[in-house]
This record gives C-alpha cells, structure tokens and sequence, in this order.
C-alpha cells in the first residue's frame, strides 16, 4: 500500500484544511468543493484525510460496511439475516475508512450499482452488484474534476450524501443500503464551472490559490523532495502531528453531540444570510452544522460568533449572487464586519480586530497542523 502524503505536512491552505475537518467532525454537513489552480495540494488533502480518520466498527461479511449498532441504517441483505435469526450486533470487526476515487467517465449504473433482473425472474433470488456509493460508505468519495463529470451523476451522488442511503429500483426489485460518506470533489475552474444547482448543493467551498510567500514555497519544496526521498521516514516524522490531530477529531466527534446553540445564534444566521440575500434555506443549515462542528473541535460545548464566522466563510461564497465581473466571494473581513454589526458590536472595532484576527489564525494553524 503507498504511503500517503501527511495531512499536516501541507503547507498553508489552512481554509481548505479546516473545511475536511469540520467534514470529518460531522459527515452531516454534506461535503466540500476545492476550486483551484493545478498543484495546489488538492487530491493530496483528501487522501491525507482518510488517513487521519480512525477506523470503523462494521458487521462482518457484510458488503456495504453496515454498522452493527444502528440496525435502522442496515442493507437490505444485512436485514434479511438478522430476521432469519443471525445476531449480527455480535459479528462484527474494525475496518480502515475507505477511500473511493470516483473516475470522470462513471456511468450511472457504475455509481449506484446494478439489480441482476434476469437471476430474479428465474430463480426468485435478489442479487445486487454494488457500484461506487457501496464502496464508499463510511468512508471518502473523492471525484477529481467534479464540473467534468455528467450533471446526471453529480445529482445522484448529491441526493445520496443528503439521504445516506441508496436506492436502486428495477422492474418492481429494489434494493437499499447506507450510503454515509463524506463527499469531497475538486476541481479547476479554468475548465468550467459547475451549475448554479449543483454548486448550492455542496454544503461548503473553498476557492484556493497557490501559496505566493517565497518562505513557504520552499517549505513546499523541501517537503515534497524529503517525502520522495523517503516516504515512510517522512510520515514517520510527521506522525506525532497526524496523531494529534487525529485524536482532536476523534475528541470533538463525542463532543459534537453535546454542543448547544441558542435562539440567538439562530437568529443570527438567519439574519445573516437574508442580508446578504442567499437563495433558499440549506445555507443556514450548513451553517449551524459547521459551526457546531468547529465549536466542538475548539473544545466548547457552545457556540461563539466566531464559530458561525468561521462557517460561513465556507458555506456562502459559492452561493452568493455573482456580479457581472463574476465576482462573488466576500473576504473574512468583511464577514466578520456584516456579523458583528449583527451582534450589536460598532463596525469599526471589527474591522480594526481583522488583521489581528489573521495572525492568530495564522499561529493556530501552525499548532493545530504542525507547518
């Protein structure tokens, strides 16, 4: 098995670190789309994730990963064995996440998968051939150049992350298991954009750049010639970071349950979003969820205006109305400005914290990610 890049080695990109965080945290939240130049540490985020992520409990011999603690969410097989007597809550073994690169050229039957009709007619035996949303399950699906792929596809992936379960019907067969993954797609926006639909539908965004300071460019490089040189020393390295981090997700997972939010931080996102006139309600959703997330990866049972910053600079600027230029993302500033003035704080005093604020984001990340 190849080794795989750290997750805390990436250098910079710290928005696009913490929007897989907050994924991992709660798959809930319903995914992130990286739109970025080539080379910019993309695809090596998502793999490194996969990695940070502990394993999970599934019941054994079954193919779609079913978790033997929640029999609501079991395949249509594992159901069948409970109710012919198996005690399946007590078969059970660990598994690594998997992770799933989904390829552009994906047919619909190869993402859902397949009901062999034929073998039901004659023999009265159901029989299901998994496809990608199986594979995935618990786990990370990945697709590169997600505004390639077949707007078709892309719709069926999005209804699967928002329902968790997957359902194929053929000539009055069905079929259905758990399709929990966190959905990551990536792609460059020099080849063409996703349509307004699909874009709303991924919960967060985040548009990158390659890093311009020449101190981190050559951390960058340094990096990639030592992990080449050798892989396994360098991860080996770099695993007291990975497994802080790892353990921080793990943390804030059990927390994330307890967090409380108040009317008032409703009200607050609510009223956010209308001020900024954002279409339909799933960004105040996103928002709440993470934000939640983020607050239980603080370490707070509550949430801060912080928190609900820090989400909507992730969970907006792919909804905002463009201007003719094409231009739609609002700076952390000046979100930070619209939000405290929302909060009953002078604008004046958010706008003189935000450079500040920065430098502690800055240092943060050089703690929580080790660059």
């Amino acid at each position: 098995m190849p080794v795989i890049f750290p997750f805390t080695a990436i250098v910079g990109q710290e928005r696009m670190k913490r929007a897989l965080i907050l994924n991992a945290i709660d798959q809930r939240i319903g995914g992130v789309l990286i739109r970025g130049e080539r080379g910019t540490a993309k695809s090596t985020a998502a793999r490194a994730l996969a990695a940070l992520l502990p394993q999970v409990k599934v019941i054994q011999g079954c193919r779609f990963g079913c978790d033997p603690d929640h029999p609501e969410t079991w395949c249509t097989e594992c159901q069948a064995r409970a109710a012919a007597g198996e005690d399946l809550a007590a078969q059970w073994a660990w598994r690594a996440v998997p992770f799933v690169n989904l390829p552009v050229s994906a047919t619909e039957d190869r993402v859902v998968g397949t009901l062999d009709i034929e073998r039901a007619i004659q023999s009265g035996e159901r029989h299901f051939e998994p496809g990608v949303l199986a594979a995935a399950n618990r786990g990370i699906l990945y697709i590169d150049e997600v505004n390639l792929l077949d707007d078709h596809v892309v719709d069926l992936l999005l209804d699967a992350a928002a329902m968790g379960i997957n359902i194929v019907e053929r000539e009055g067969v069905s079929f259905w298991h758990p399709a929990r993954f966190i959905l990551v797609g990536t792609m460059n926006p020099e080849e063409g954009d996703l349509r307004p639909q699909l874009l709303d539908r991924f919960a967060l965004a985040v548009d990158i750049r390659g890093v311009t300071d020449p101190h981190q460019r050559v951390q960058i490089i340094e990096r990639n010639l030592a992990f080449e040189n050798d892989p396994q020393g360098f991860r080996q390295a770099w695993l007291p970071h990975e497994q802080a981090l790892a353990e921080r997700i793990a943390q804030a997972r059990k927390r994330l349950p307890g967090v409380r939010h108040t009317s008032r931080d409703l009200l607050t996102i609510a009223t956010f979003t209308a001020s900024l006139g954002v279409d339909g309600h799933r960004a105040d959703l996103v928002i709440l969820k993470a934000a939640r997330a983020h607050a239980a990866f603080e370490g707070r049972d509550a949430l801060s205006p912080e928190d609900i910053m820090l989400a909507a600079e992730l969970a907006l600027p792919h909804r905002l109305k463009r201007t003719p230029l094409g231009q739609s993302e609002v700076s952390f500033a000046e979100l930070q400005a619209r939000l405290a003035e929302l909060m009953g704080q002078p604008q004046a005093d958010a706008a003189s914290v935000s450079p500040r604020r920065h430098r502690q984001e800055a240092e943060k990340a050089k703690k929580v990610f080790g660059a």
